[in-house]
């Protein structure tokens, strides 16, 4: 998928320095989710074209780490932070719901927002399979921000891990969404214990303090993060 037209409010959120066991982990604070007030210039309404995704991709993992429920409400989008809600409404008839943004896509030209099929169904997105909508930004759920792993290990050089996979296509699909506005994405094959699993990883630091200040950026927006020797 995608953006044509991007949220005027991400919030940006702290995180602090924690030691846990053999790593370190920065973590971004957990608060409730946070509405904007239709005086708010982020309440302004916007147009995006949706499409929608259904049984070739329940029970799947999304790109927050959460299984995709195709009955919950819920979208994917190329670079809003997951826990973004959103309410879409159909301009021809009315019809409205609000989504939570879990997962990242279409991987499809022209198209802004992937729904469940719950919620495609609620607006009437379902029969046409492609439809504009009118989308408000009502805020974010800030559970969705998470840890910062980092390696104690001593190295030359970091790098950013941001997901793994054992589908490549999966990986391949994550790579070409964060790559649009982050440089340096690539993907390293391991095999453990007979598996093998495509990491999704970006750019090369010699500081690790910069590769964990660059990292805080992708926990903020819900990517579980881990700060790695780049191997």
């Amino acid at each position: 998928m995608k953006y044509t037209r991007q949220s005027k409010a991400i919030f940006i959120i702290s995180a602090v320095l924690i030691v846990c066991g053999c790593t370190s982990a920065v973590k971004t604070p957990r608060q409730r989710a946070v509405s904007i007030p239709e005086t708010s210039p982020a309440a302004e309404k916007t147009q995006m074209v949706a499409s929608w995704y259904g049984p070739d991709f329940h029970n799947k993992l999304t790109a927050s780490g959460e299984v995709y429920d195709m009955y919950a409400m819920t979208a994917a989008h190329k670079t809003l932070p997951f826990g973004t809600i959103l309410r879409l409404s159909n301009p021809g008839t009315g019809a409205s719901v609000t989504v939570t943004v879990t997962d990242r896509g279409p991987f499809v030209a022209g198209r802004d927002l992937d729904l469940s099929y719950s919620a495609a169904k609620e607006i009437g997105v379902v029969g046409p399979g492609v439809l504009a909508v009118m989308v408000q930004y009502m805020g974010r759920d800030m559970k969705y921000a998470k840890y910062i792993r980092v390696s104690e290990s001593m190295s030359a050089a970091y790098t950013i891990q941001i997901a793994s996979y054992e589908d490549k296509q999966n990986a391949e699909n994550l790579k070409a969404s964060v790559g649009q506005s982050n440089p340096g994405v690539f993907i390293k094959q391991v095999s453990v214990n007979g598996k093998t699993y495509y990491k999704v990883r970006v750019g090369k630091f010699t500081d690790k303090e910069k590769a964990i200040s660059k990292a805080k950026q992708f926990a903020n927006e819900g990517y579980d993060t881990y700060i790695t020797p780049n191997d």
